[in-house]
């Protein structure tokens, strides 16, 4: 990835609770916003990483909370945000609003029940839910259902 440069670089990839400070995944996906939002405040240029927002929270108030958020820093066009989300609505949900937005996912192909996985962007929002297949294929159900 090549980009101009910039005032900071934030990256939240798998962000911990914190047992310490009392912070669960949720609180500290939240706290880390906030010192994103703080820099933007500062009227900082940024270049954001964020992957799976909230995912510490139930579906309802993460696509809440992900439409939101996402579409406040959207008006900070200096800036330069990736924000990854299973939450194939949200995007829905963004395309239809409009903006700058651009939407990208990466495709997997099934070859039967077996997903292959190109690892190639593409332009627009995914429809795949492969999910449950994968959970069938390892027979998850099954095993813990299995009486002795």
């Amino acid at each position: 990835m090549e980009f101009s440069v910039k005032d900071g670089l934030f990256s939240t990839i798998n962000v911990p609770d914190s047992l310490e400070h009392g912070y669960s995944h949720f609180y500290a996906e939240v706290l880390r916003v906030k010192r994103v939002a703080e820099e933007l405040g500062a009227s900082k240029d940024l270049v954001v990483i964020f992957d799976e927002l909230f995912k510490g929270t139930n579906v309802k108030d993460a696509f809440d909370a992900t439409l939101a958020i996402t579409s406040a820093f959207s008006a900070h066009t200096n800036s330069f945000f990736i924000i990854s989300s299973h939450i194939i609505e949200v995007g829905e949900a963004l395309r239809e609003r409009g903006g700058s937005y651009q939407f990208l996912y990466l495709p997997t192909i099934m070859e039967g029940n077996v997903p292959r996985y190109t690892y190639r962007l593409t332009t627009g929002i995914t429809g795949d839910r492969h999910g449950m297949i994968i959970i069938e294929n390892e027979g998850l159900i099954e095993l813990i259902r299995k009486r002795e």
